[in-house]
């Protein structure tokens, strides 16, 4: 069941938004209010435009990396290149709370995971390059708290996992021509915390609100074709692994309901089953624009009934047709996204398809010194609406707004980097919110240490029913090579 709100808790959960900003304004001090008058006339500073408009799509990922040196230059490039990390991540949740009902309590130690990535760089000559990633985990919480005290689902999603990432292929076999093949991520969409346009890439949603999304997306095999000329260029996608979204699973923290899923039906491999997808962008002086299309299965499965009378979840396929665009003027820079979905089903109503709008606005200023500060909201409008789409387990809105805040300040000469991200659904969080405050410091060019904050509001959208419970502390010290 929907969880209400009432009218004091709306104001509680517009309270817990607007505290993480306030320490995070006292922290940064009175320079934001010295800086302000210093900046306003500024906004013509052709740097962070053309900064702002770097990770416009138009054509593959450069590979990050130091200038080399005269030695460097001088010796003959390695045709293999290893990189990754290793680290420590640990959590502490700050409420007391059952999951499912009846088991130990959940308070204290929630995490203590050891996680090591590595990927393989290879130079194959000419343009021609290859790269092979791979990442696993340990979670040893689950021993010291007791293993009899979680449940199969939690230990096979949270105690260990070892995953290959991405592997893939690149070149030009002709000019203007290029060629990737393998498992990758392919980014759509101009906005930085919530997705309209970006449906290829499945995401990791085990832990809502810890990680930042351009660090949730789970690599898919397809392959892809990309023309360039002019300012254009156009990309063409066959995406061969069929791969959705990872849920909170059933007795972990962040899944609330007493009861599992239904089994989730996943299409087979097979030619039927290929995703189709197809892009245009185009970058400009000071602005950008793109056009997608894709044919893809939804990751929000919904629920139908087999021949045997038992629950599934099933994936059926929708079409989205979508176009994005950012603006830069000085230290701002405007950002839109529009999608239009169709073929959309839902268990209240079988063998019906829908059709959804999805519109995203969005600003960014970065004219105070090391800070920028962003703000994005999208309202998803679902066509002929019934409201018998608003029970359970569609529990569909007729108009889902949801908004996004994040602001991000460097101090101590760059070295220590401050992060607040406030997310909710319905512009008070009455469908339920999340912050996270979190500062990071570079102890050296190879360590860093991490230590936050997440809060949760509970709210009317069943995933956020007594997410409040696992308000948490958060640790991380991690090291690169």
């Amino acid at each position: 069941m929907i969880t209400m709100i009432k009218s004091n808790e709306i104001r509680s959960s517009a309270m817990t938004v607007v505290l993480p900003l306030v320490l995070f304004m006292c922290l940064s001090g009175p320079v934001w209010a010295d800086e302000l008058s210093d900046n306003l006339d500024g906004f013509d500073d052709h740097d962070s435009e053309e900064q702002a408009l770097t990770d416009i799509l138009g054509g593959f990922e450069a590979d990050s990396g130091t200038q080399p040196t005269d030695e460097a230059i001088s010796s003959a490039p390695s045709a293999l290149h290893l990189s990754g990390s290793v680290s420590v991540a640990g959590a502490v949740n700050l409420v007391s709370h059952r999951r499912p009902p009846g088991t130990n309590d959940r308070q204290w130690l929630a995490k203590l995971r050891g996680e090591v990535d590595v990927t393989a760089d290879l130079n194959l000559g000419g343009s021609w390059r290859a790269r092979t990633a791979g990442k696993g985990f340990y979670d040893a919480v689950y021993t010291l708290r007791g293993r009899d005290n979680y449940t199969d689902e939690t230990l096979d999603e949270y105690e260990h996992e070892t995953e290959l990432g991405e592997v893939w292929l690149q070149g030009s076999p002709f000019p203007r021509l290029d060629l990737k093949i393998g498992r990758q991520i392919v980014v759509w969409g101009k906005s930085d915390n919530v997705r309209v346009t970006d449906v290829l890439n499945p995401m990791d949603r085990r832990e809502p609100g810890m990680t930042d999304i351009e660090d949730l997306r789970l690599p898919i095999t397809m392959s892809r074709l990309d023309y360039s000329f002019d300012r254009w260029t156009v990309t063409g996608i066959v995406a061969h692994e069929v791969r959705f979204d990872k849920l909170p699973a059933y007795g972990s923290d962040y899944y609330t309901s007493a009861s599992p899923l239904p089994e989730e039906e996943k299409p087979s491999f097979a030619l039927e089953n290929q995703e189709l997808a197809m892009a245009v962008n185009g970058v400009f002086s000071g602005w950008g624009v793109s056009f997608y299309a894709a044919h893809v299965f939804d990751d929000a499965a919904h629920v139908e009934m087999d021949s045997d009378g038992r629950y599934k979840r099933v994936h059926t396929r929708i079409t989205m047709l979508g176009t994005a665009a950012n603006l830069a003027r000085g230290n701002w820079l405007y950002k839109t996204e529009v999608a239009l979905l169709t073929g959309l089903e839902f268990a209240a109503l079988p063998g019906e398809k829908k059709t959804r709008l999805d519109v995203l606005a969005g600003v960014e200023y970065s004219g105070f010194t090391n800070a920028t500060i962003s703000i994005e909201a999208v309202n998803r409008h679902l066509f002929d609406f019934e409201n018998a789409m608003a029970g359970s387990p569609d529990s569909a809105e007729e108009d889902e707004f949801q908004w996004a805040l994040r602001i991000s300040r460097n101090f101590l000469h760059e070295r220590l980097e401050t992060v607040l991200l406030a997310q909710a659904y319905d512009p008070l969080g009455q469908g339920g919110a999340v912050e996270r405050l979190e500062f990071t410091y570079d102890l050296n060019d190879n360590w860093e240490a991490t230590l936050g904050l997440v809060l949760y509001q509970s709210g009317d959208k069943p995933s956020f029913n007594k997410l409040n419970e696992c308000n948490r502390m958060f640790f991380r010290m991690h090291y690169s090579f």
